[in-house]
């Protein structure tokens, strides 16, 4: 087949739909996954309106069992997964260390770490076997992958997570032709950002309304870097608003 295949996660919304959006345009066949069945069905109607193709497959990341049927859907119906966008994450509010409760922690790590580690494995699983072989992860690793705001010790925590398996999965890759890279986002407008109009804490102890950027700006980065050949990789892309608090956030 010529057709290129991406799967998607956390393509319900937000950054997820967009970037699903911006591969279809750019001749993707799109899998969008996601826990909003109806959501994902907006994104699939979206694309098929622009001339596209993409199918729904709803999917829970923090179970095995459904992350394996996703890749299994996306191959029964498209014959290989050439692009898996990480997409697929939540937060929880500002809370200091000794206020943060075990469920949230709990849920952190399995939709933002182990949702990605499932998805990368079954990925490998596909990629090394298809013919050709090969094919291209991009995680979403956030700004905090790097630099952490105030009272973001699990979401933090949780980022610094997604740099290891990008960096352990670009490296474990290179003998299958897999590609592995991440997009770090900061401030794009999202339901998840919708705070940073109102004001967010600072490292100062303030509280201060941060700029944005639209959601789009990321989904021409990811197109960008999931358009490269295999033998060539962004290991690691900043995409943020200019004028938002990054450089010398603490």
């Amino acid at each position: 087949m010529t057709t290129r295949v991406a799967v998607v996660t956390g393509a319900g919304g937000g950054i997820g739909r967009r970037t699903a959006v911006a591969l279809a345009d750019d001749g993707f066949a799109v899998v969008l996954a996601g826990r909003r069945e109806a959501a994902l069905e907006a994104g699939r109607a979206e694309i098929a309106a622009g001339g596209g193709t993409a199918c729904v497959v709803p999917t829970d990341v923090t179970d095995e069992r459904s992350v394996a049927a996703l890749f299994r859907a996306a191959v029964d119906r498209f014959g290989r997964v050439d692009l898996v966008f990480n997409n697929a994450g939540v937060n929880t509010a500002p809370a200091a260390p000794d206020e943060v409760g075990f469920a949230d922690w709990q849920r952190l790590v399995a939709t933002n770490v182990t949702g990605v580690f499932l998805c990368i494995r079954e990925a490998f699983r596909v990629m090394k076997q298809q013919t050709p072989a090969g094919g291209r992860i991009i995680n979403n690793g956030s700004l905090s992958a790097h630099t952490p705001r105030p009272g973001s010790i699990a979401y933090t925590a949780t980022k610094h997570a997604v740099t290891g398996l990008t960096r352990a999965a670009s490296l474990d890759g290179r003998a299958y032709g897999i590609a592995c890279g991440q997009v770090d986002i900061g401030n794009a407008a999202t339901d998840m950002t919708a705070a940073m109009s109102r004001g967010v804490p600072q490292a100062d102890g303030t509280l201060r309304a941060e700029p944005t950027i639209d959601a789009d700006h990321v989904a021409r980065a990811v197109v960008y870097m999931a358009g490269l050949p295999l033998d060539a990789n962004v290991a690691f892309m900043t995409v943020m608003a200019t004028g938002m608090p990054y450089a010398g956030r603490g």
